[in-house]
């Protein structure tokens, strides 16, 4: 059974892709490599390089691969640059899962699985959060995502599609084997960005608010470790293979952590007292948001292995050391070649079967879909 990953070369997507390919699944990628990375995908998975809002394209590897199931993880996650961008966020997020969903409900898929965000809930009036909080996104990212989750439930509810949303809280660390990790330019997601600062490629890191009303003043967060989280969706498609029906789930721990506490932790973690300055709010951070996942772990039999910050921290610094010693240049090259004028879009190029030996083969696109060597 072939599963189309969207965004499978991404820094979530990739791990998601290990995951079923650790388990014998068949994940055939598609990801325009905005801010993804051929490196990160394991050897012999397909890779195609599209843009996913593109139907005619989709269509067509949906039924040459025969795909029934997708997860999809492709989108712009970035809080405050949803708040400077809000069009590119309800393009990236709302309008191209709204092509993908429509194809594939024409195509027969038969279950979908949306990557989704906390930031629907926006500034909650009690934590832990319940799926059942009413909706108050604070930013357009999380009013994208919840325009998502919405189409979703409606041409599901229409056409028969199942579903599973998992409403992701904050995802960090990375595969404990380091096989992929975070490799995002200009991250802004705190462990990414405490452990730059901490292997000495940031002088200092910047907290965003001290004034919340939280006990140390800044914000608390529920971090959820990535493999854990990839571990979810494995579990969730497994529900939905066994006749489940359709659900909206938190992921996290139910425990939240504060913006201090994480600095904290990395610098022990990495013995750099590394400097921090304190600065102004960012637009559309809630004070606290931590996870109910008791929904989760009852329905799916989900049990995380990773719920310790301590190792969320030191899985995510021993890859930004791995990053370093490499000359944090591969992933960089990667992007490069694909773009290699920033602002460019992705050229319309398949990556087919590869073993990790093997050369690359591009390949372009005809009308009709088939593809001719470039």
């Amino acid at each position: 059974m072939t599963i189309l990953i969207t965004g499978g070369a991404g820094y979530i997507g990739s791990h998601m892709v290990h995951e079923l390919a650790d388990r014998g699944e068949l994940p055939i990628v598609i990801d325009d490599f905005s801010s993804g990375f051929e490196w990160a995908i394991p050897s012999g998975v397909s890779v195609f390089v599209e843009d996913i809002g593109d139907q005619r394209r989709v269509a067509h590897l949906i039924a040459k691969y025969g795909i029934s199931e997708i997860i999809h993880f492709a989108g712009s996650v970035v809080v405050p640059e949803s708040v400077a961008e809000p069009l590119r966020y309800y393009r990236n997020n709302t309008a191209n899962t709204r092509s993908l969903l429509e194809i594939a409900i024409r195509s027969g898929v038969r279950r979908f699985i949306l990557s989704s965000t906390a930031a629907v809930y926006g500034n909650p009036p009690a934590n832990p959060v319940p799926e059942e909080t009413p909706v108050a996104p604070l930013s357009p990212y999380g009013s994208s995502k919840f325009m998502a989750e919405t189409m979703l439930r409606d041409a599901a509810r229409a056409h028969g599609l199942r579903y599973v949303i998992l409403r992701y809280f904050n995802v960090a660390g990375a595969d404990p084997a380091l096989r992929t990790g975070q490799a995002t330019r200009e991250a802004t997601h705190l462990i990414k960005v405490a452990a730059e600062t901490a292997v000495g490629l940031r002088e200092k890191m910047q907290v965003f608010g001290t004034d919340y009303p939280t006990p140390d003043g800044t914000c608390i967060r529920d971090y959820i470790h990535v493999s854990d989280l990839v571990n979810a969706h494995y579990h969730a498609l497994s529900y939905l293979r066994g006749g489940g029906e359709s659900l909206t789930l938190n992921c996290g721990y139910g425990r939240g952590f504060s913006v201090l506490q994480v600095i904290e932790a990395m610098r022990r973690e990495s013995g750099n007292d590394f400097p921090v300055e304190l600065a102004a709010r960012r637009p559309g951070d809630p004070a606290e948001i931590v996870a109910s996942a008791e929904r989760m772990r009852n329905l799916l039999a989900w049990r995380p292995q990773w719920d310790d910050l301590s190792l969320i921290v030191r899985h995510a610094l021993a890859w930004e050391r791995k990053l370093l010693a490499q000359g944090n240049a591969t992933q960089r090259l990667a992007t490069t070649a694909l773009h290699p004028n920033s602002g460019d879009p992705p050229p319309r190029t398949v990556w087919v079967s590869r073993p990790r030996s093997s050369r690359v083969f591009r390949a372009s696109q005809d009308a009709s879909g088939t593809s001719k060597q470039a």
